[in-house]
């Protein structure tokens, strides 16, 4: 089992550890060629399609818990249906997305604000990676397909080539076509369209007996599919809404605390690409095992992922003790805000030790597609923890009631779902 779980968990530790790089050179070729302007118009036009598309990760959580139960039931058509329902929703929420593009901008650059330069380079590169948005989704369908398929190996290649040709078509058309921002966004659409079509390569290579089993039969009887994502887009936006209050209440306090705050968050990203890498790992075997009706498997998985999972949390909380000076000036040089930071590092060690039960047991719901459940607790957990929280220790506790609201708030998603596991996920009772 130990060695089924990291086969799934590794590759989707390496995609992850991937995706920062692309930030970084985007960041790297403006900071070197272009203005701050155009820095600017990248920040803010990547925030809003990182917001975009993160609501949509709900097709990929649950595609995967589909297509991981029926493999595990050897059910070839079900698996087969599943790719289909998910690419056709897909499809039709990318052109819904396209033709609703000029609202969807218009509210976006009112709720982020900024200066008359910096919209309009933002508006630019907002226009061009719009375009995006099929290949982006579809992308979603198949990544979550193949988790279900017990292959984390190609969502990983595809990561990371998508990754390398996004940077080599920016650097292209920065330094040989002599774009700006604009070209930062063209580079990303033609990155997405080129991991689409390798996606469809590996299907057609590796998954072609598929197609024996398509049928149109079924494809739109949505109810079932829709509902588990329903509930999976609303547990999403819910805990959208509470990051980026975060942010939002970072910032009413001071910029020093915001680019503290900001710097502190690293730690918590960084943990968070090694849980859910474990995370993924326990979706594809709690739905293969649910599947094939088999409880003694799931329980064995779930013990041993949990171990895991403590004891990757209690080496990153010991790693953020001891190297947390080191992390610091990894990424910043500003000794003042190196020197702030200091006076927040216990909840930052807190993180890995509060949080990792909520990692994964959000990748044993998913597998369970135990939507309404993960729905339910992030409602409890926003609604009547973060807020309330917040609201009462902001004055008397500063900064401090701030990360006290965040560590509350994942601790009370632990809890719940521990809580709640043996009630929602079949054969665990």
């Amino acid at each position: 089992m130990n060695k089924r779980i990291l086969h799934l968990a590794i590759p989707n530790i390496i995609s992850n550890l991937s995706v920062p790089l692309l930030g970084v050179a985007d960041l790297a070729l403006m900071g070197h060629l272009g203005t701050v302007q155009d820095i600017g118009a990248i920040s803010l036009g990547g925030m809003i399609f990182n917001f975009i598309y993160w609501l949509f990760g709900f097709l990929r959580m649950g595609t995967t818990g589909f297509t991981a139960q029926a493999l595990g039931k050897r059910d070839f058509p079900g698996m087969m249906m599943h790719l289909s329902k998910a690419l056709l929703v897909a499809i039709t929420t990318a052109a819904i997305l396209l033709l609703l593009q000029s609202p969807v901008g218009w509210v976006s650059f009112k709720l982020v604000g900024s200066s008359p330069e910096v919209e309009a380079l933002t508006r630019e590169y907002y226009r061009i990676r719009i375009w995006a948005a099929p290949a982006t989704i579809s992308l979603y369908a198949f990544t979550g397909w193949f988790i279900g398929m017990q292959n984390t190996r190609f969502p990983m290649l595809l990561s990371i080539v998508i990754n390398i040709l996004n940077i080599g078509f920016n650097a292209l058309f920065i330094f040989v076509f002599g774009m700006r921002a604009d070209g930062v966004a063209l580079g990303t659409v033609l990155a997405q369209y080129s991991g689409l079509l390798l996606a469809l390569f590996f299907f057609f290579r590796y998954y072609r007996k598929m197609l024996n089993y398509f049928t149109l039969d079924g494809i739109f009887h949505l109810t079932a599919f829709l509902r588990v994502n329903g509930n999976l887009f609303l547990r999403t936006l819910l805990l959208l809404m509470a990051l980026s209050f975060f942010t939002v209440a970072s910032a009413r306090q001071s910029d020093n605390i915001l680019a503290i705050n900001t710097l502190l968050l690293q730690f918590f990203t960084l943990f968070a690409y090694f849980l859910d890498g474990f995370a993924y790992s326990a979706e594809a075997l709690t739905g293969r095992f649910i599947g094939a009706a088999d409880p003694v498997r799931l329980r064995r998985m779930i013990r041993i992922t949990f171990l895991w999972a403590s004891g990757l949390s209690l080496l990153f909380a010991v790693g953020y003790a001891t190297g947390h000076n080191l992390l610091l000036k990894v990424f910043t040089n500003k000794q003042d805000i190196i020197l702030g930071a200091q006076e927040y590092l216990h909840w930052i060690i807190l993180i890995p030790l509060v949080t990792f039960p909520a990692f994964i047991w959000d990748g044993v719901f998913i597998g369970a597609t135990a939507s309404k459940q993960m729905r339910n607790v992030m409602i409890v957990a926003t609604a009547g923890c973060f807020f309330p929280v917040y609201l009462l220790t902001v004055n008397p506790m500063g900064n401090h009631g701030l990360w006290l609201t965040f560590i509350l708030f994942m601790a009370t998603r632990s809890v719940l779902m521990t809580r709640m596991a043996k009630k929602s996920i079949p054969r665990l009772q």
